[in-house]
C-alpha cells in the first residue's frame, strides 16, 4: 500500500495520500517518475494531503515539489515530519 506520493526523485517532500498517518508509523511511498518505492518512519502527525519531508532541510533551504520550487524553510524539518505551513513559506512575498 502506498501512503504518499513523490514526484521525482530529486524532490524533498512527498503528499500523504492516506488519512491517519501518526508519528512512529511505518510509511511506504511512490516515486513517480522512477517508478520506484521508499520508506519512512512518520516523525509527527501528517494530515492526508500534506508533506512529508524525505530529505532534512535546514531553515533557508529551497523546498522541491514535483521538481518545482515551492517554498523557503523557516524552520528546520527531520526526514518524516509534517512539511507545512509552519515551517515553509512562499518566496513571491
Amino acid at each position: 500500500m502506498i501512503d504518499f506520493v513523490v514526484h521525482d526523485e530529486g524532490d524533498s517532500v512527498g503528499v500523504v495520500v492516506v488519512e491517519g498517518v501518526t508519528a512512529g508509523q511505518e510509511l511506504t511511498g511512490w516515486i513517480m517518475d522512477q517508478d520506484s518505492e521508499i520508506k519512512f518512519t512518520a516523525a509527527s502527525d501528517i494530515p492526508i494531503g500534506h508533506k512529508l519531508a524525505i530529505t532534512p532541510l535546514k531553515n533557508g533551504d529551497t523546498v522541491i515539489k514535483y521538481g518545482v520550487d515551492i517554498g523557503r524553510v523557516v524552520a528546520d524539518i527531520e526526514m518524516g515530519e509534517h512539511a507545512h505551513v509552519h515551517n515553509i513559506k512562499t518566496k513571491r512575498w
